[in-house]
C-alpha cells in the first residue's frame, strides 16, 4: 500500500491566481528586509520556507478575467512594472458605454465614474500570472509547484495546519490503478487560500467554522469569454466597450463587454448574474447571440475565434466577506469576496489582500503565533485598507438590481451621491440560486419547450466547439470531481419543477439528460449523464443549483483548461 508523503512548511499559498503571488513575492521582499536588519545586527538569518501551489498543470491556465486592470497594487510591488517587463496589452485609450436593444444602440454621452478607466490597462490576466510567478522565482525563497490540487484543508484541535492533495492515479470506478500515487500532505504554520470563486478548501472550512455567519449570503456571477483573432493592422489595442441590456431581460443582472488587445486580438465576453429568475435562461446562447448584434458583430468581421473561458465572479461584495481568518488560516482574493462589482475589477483587490496576509504572516513567524485571534489583524487591515474603501462605496451595487434593472440603476447612481448606500442598506438577501423561478411559477401552465439556437460555426459557436477552444483536458479514467448527492432527484422532482436547468447554466455541456436505457416501467425515462472532461472549471453547478447538491471536488491535479491569453 502506498504510504502518503507530507511535506513541512512555513507558509502555504494555495492557488497560483495575483493575490496569491503578490503575497509569495511581497512575503520573499520582507524577509530580505528583516534579514538586512537581523544582519546588521550581528543575528542570524530568518530562513522560513514557503510554498505555492497550483491546481494548473502550468500557473496561468487556469487564470481568467475581462480584463481591465487597475495598477494600484502593481505599483506597489513593481514601482516601473513597465520596464520590469509585465506583460500588459496596452493603456485604455478609450471608453464608451452602450445600452443595446435588440436591434439597436444607444451610446452613453458620459461614462459612469465606476466604469471610467483612464490610467487602467487591458491585460490577459494568464499572461500577467505567468509573468509575476517568475518574478517570484527570480526573487528567491520561494518555491512553485504547479499541478498539486488542493482537495481538503488539515484541521487538528480547531487549527488548519495545511492542505491534503488529490490522489492520482484512481479509476472512475473508485479503485486504485496501478499508476495510483496518495495526494501528498502539505503541512504549514500559515496556510494562505486563493483558490478563487468558490474554493474547494475555502467551501470546506467555511461549512466546518461558520465563516459565514452573520454575513450576507454570496451573489455571484459568470463570465464567459472568447478571443478573436483579427487581420494583421486592424487592431488599436485599448478600446473598451462595455454593454448593457439586450439580450439580458429586465430582471437579469449582467451586461457584456469587447476590450481591444495587443497583436490584433479583440476579448469580448457577458457577465450574468448567477441570480436570474427564467429557469430556461441560458448564459452562453446569450452570450453568442450578443455577437450577432449590429454594433457587436462589425468588430469580429474577418476574424476567428481562438480562444474561449469561463469563470464565477463573487459580487456580493462588502456585506459577503467571510470571516477571513481562522486558527492557522487566511484567506485572500476571490476566495474572500473582494471583488468590486460595480467596477468589476478584482485583480488589484486580491492582490493588495495578498500582501496584506504576507506582513501578517512575517508577524506570526517572528511571534511565533497563529491563533485565529492573532490572524484576525489580517481582516481588519484589509477592512480599513483601500480595499475596504472601494468595497464599501459598492456595498449595495449588485444587490440594487434585484427588482429590475431600472431601479438597480437609479440604485447606482445614488451609490454615488451617499457613499455606497444606495436607496438602503441591505442585510438579509437570498443567495442567487434561491431567485429561480419554478418552471410553473415563471411560465405558467404552458411550458414552452426549450431549444436553442443553432450556431453557424464561423461568428457564433455550441458549447463543446468553444470548449476545444479552452484546451480543456482531464484524465477520462478517475472519478467525477463533479458530484451529485443525489442523481435520482434530477430525472424526477428538478425535471418537474425546474427543467434540469444545468443542462442550461453550465457553459461547457457537463451536464446532459440522456435516456435510461432498460428503464422499468414507472421510473423515469432519462438519467443524468456527466460529462466531466468538458469541465472548465467555473463552479457555476456548485452556486447555482436549486438543489444545492452538486458539490464541485478537485480533479486530478494539472487537470482541466489550459488557457492562453484569456
Amino acid at each position: 500500500m502506498a504510504e502518503r508523503e507530507t511535506l513541512e512548511v512555513d507558509v502555504l499559498f494555495v492557488g497560483g491566481g495575483p493575490a496569491c503571488l503578490a503575497g509569495a513575492y511581497h512575503l520573499a521582499g520582507l524577509l530580505a528586509k528583516e534579514n538586512e536588519r537581523l544582519a546588521a545586527e550581528g543575528r542570524p538569518a530568518l530562513q522560513p520556507s514557503i510554498l505555492l501551489i497550483d491546481k494548473a498543470a502550468e500557473i496561468g491556465f487556469h487564470a481568467l478575467s475581462g480584463a481591465v486592470l487597475d495598477p494600484r497594487a502593481l505599483k506597489e510591488l513593481w514601482p516601473d512594472f513597465a520596464a520590469a517587463g509585465c506583460p500588459l496589452e496596452g493603456p485604455v485609450v478609450e471608453d464608451e458605454v452602450w445600452f443595446l436593444t435588440k436591434g439597436g444602440k444607444w451610446k452613453a454621452p458620459w461614462i459612469p465614474a465606476p466604469l471610467r478607466n483612464h490610467g487602467n490597462f487591458v491585460a490577459s490576466l494568464g499572461k500577467v500570472v505567468r509573468w509575476m510567478a517568475a518574478e517570484v522565482e527570480k526573487r528567491g525563497g520561494v518555491d512553485v509547484y504547479p499541478g498539486f490540487g488542493a482537495a481538503e484543508p488539515l484541521v487538528e484541535d480547531g487549527k488548519v495546519v495545511g492542505v491534503r492533495c488529490g490522489d492520482k492515479g484512481v479509476g472512475r470506478d473508485g479503485k486504485r490503478k496501478d499508476a495510483y500515487e496518495p495526494g501528498i500532505d502539505i503541512r504549514a504554520k500559515i496556510t494562505i487560500l486563493g483558490e478563487g470563486p468558490r474554493g474547494t478548501v475555502t467551501k470546506i472550512l467555511n461549512r466546518r467554522f461558520r465563516l459565514d455567519e452573520g454575513r450576507n449570503p454570496q451573489i455571484y456571477a459568470l463570465g464567459i469569454k472568447e478571443i478573436w483573432q483579427m487581420p494583421a493592422g486592424t487592431v488599436k489595442p485599448g478600446r473598451v466597450f462595455h454593454t448593457m441590456g439586450w439580450p439580458l431581460d429586465r430582471e437579469t443582472f449582467g451586461g457584456g463587454f469587447v476590450y481591444t488587445m495587443a497583436n490584433d486580438m479583440v476579448d469580448l465576453g457577458l457577465v450574468v448574474g448567477l441570480d436570474y429568475r427564467n429557469p430556461h435562461l441560458d448564459p452562453h446562447g446569450l452570450f453568442q447571440a450578443l455577437k450577432t448584434h449590429p454594433a457587436v458583430r462589425p468588430l469580429l468581421a474577418g476574424g476567428k475565434m481562438v480562444h474561449y473561458g469561463a469563470k464565477a465572479l463573487p459580487e456580493g461584495g462588502w456585506y459577503s466577506i467571510p470571516r477571513a481568518a481562522v486558527a492557522g488560516c487566511m484567506i485572500v482574493g476571490d476566495s474572500a469576496s473582494l471583488l468590486n462589482p460595480m467596477r468589476l475589477k478584482g485583480i488589484h483587490t486580491g492582490m493588495k489582500s495578498g500582501m496584506i496576509a504576507a506582513e501578517v504572516a512575517l508577524e506570526a513567524l517572528l511571534q511565533d503565533e497563529y491563533t485565529a485571534d492573532f490572524l484576525s489583524r489580517y481582516e481588519d487591515r484589509v477592512r480599513a485598507s483601500w480595499i475596504g474603501e472601494e468595497l464599501k462605496g459598492a456595498r449595495n451595487f449588485h444587490q440594487g438590481f434585484e427588482k429590475g434593472f431600472w431601479r438597480g440603476l437609479l440604485n447606482a447612481g445614488l451609490m454615488q451621491v451617499n457613499g455606497g448606500k444606495g436607496f438602503g442598506e441591505r442585510t438579509g438577501i437570498r443567495a442567487g440560486h434561491e431567485h429561480m423561478r419554478k418552471l410553473s411559477e415563471h411560465f405558467g401552465a404552458r411550458v414552452p419547450e426549450f431549444a436553442r439556437e443553432r450556431p453557424d460555426g464561423t461568428l457564433t459557436f455550441d458549447r463543446v466547439t468553444d470548449v476545444y477552444s479552452s484546451g480543456t483536458l482531464h484524465e477520462a479514467d478517475q472519478p467525477p470531481h463533479l458530484r451529485v448527492a443525489d442523481p435520482n432527484l434530477c430525472a424526477t422532482k428538478c425535471a418537474q419543477e425546474y427543467g434540469n436547468p444545468c443542462t442550461r447554466f453550465c457553459p461547457a455541456a457537463v451536464y446532459e439528460m440522456v435516456d435510461a436505457e432498460g428503464a422499468a416501467p414507472g421510473k423515469p425515462a432519462k438519467r443524468l449523464q456527466i460529462n466531466f472532461e468538458n469541465c472548465v472549471h467555473c463552479k457555476t453547478c456548485d452556486i447555482m443549483d436549486p438543489y444545492q447538491v452538486i458539490d464541485w471536488t478537485t480533479p486530478e491535479g494539472g487537470d482541466g483548461p489550459r488557457y492562453a491569453n484569456l
